[in-house]
């Protein structure tokens, strides 16, 4: 593999899993409820992909412009898998270990948000009341739960690779 794709995969994968930890800091540090917000999620996949977009670009551009769509989607998944492994470990540290009350917190959120949600859209009541059970069972933050999300973020990452390394591949003139 090309020096270039694997020094800018992996400054780009660590950029990424900062990001992935700060989206998870802030909302600690500021407001809680923002973890369950639809927009604040949205807000994080579009710096991800703003992220994977300069990293890209700046690959190309070292690369005298020239970046096959094998090397782009390669590029790209050595840093969302960086990426997405320092932010799941991250996550697993930090919900585990430092500070277990605030994963109780965050579920707790989380129901009010979709039995909210599920009122709004006029759910009967049995409906919400099952989805409640089964949320207040689930564990988004226990260590099962995060390396499976890891498997879940690698095919996301995957799809958004392609897409990526599609809309950057760029061949020599001459073969234009």
């Amino acid at each position: 593999m090309n020096e270039i794709m694997k020094k800018n995969g992996i400054k780009f994968g660590i950029i990424s899993g900062i990001i992935g930890i700060l989206s998870m800091i802030i909302p600690y540090v500021l407001d809680l409820s923002l973890l369950v917000k639809w927009w604040y999620g949205l807000s994080i996949l579009l710096i991800y992909f703003i992220i994977g977009c300069i990293l890209l670009i700046n690959t190309r551009k070292e690369l005298n412009d020239i970046l096959s769509f094998k090397d782009a989607f390669k590029t790209y998944f050595i840093s969302a898998l960086i990426g997405i492994f320092i932010g799941v470990l991250f996550n697993i540290i930090f919900f585990n270990y430092v500070d277990t009350e605030v994963a109780q917190q965050v579920k707790e959120l989380n129901i009010e948000n979709t039995v909210a949600m599920m009122k709004k859209f006029g759910a009967p009541t049995s409906s919400i009341k099952e989805t409640v059970e089964k949320l207040e069972d689930y564990n988004q933050f226990g260590v099962v739960e995060q390396l499976k999300g890891i498997i879940w973020s690698l095919i996301g990452s995957t799809i958004f690779g392609l897409i990526l390394a599609a809309i950057f591949k760029r061949k020599p003139k001459e073969q234009i």
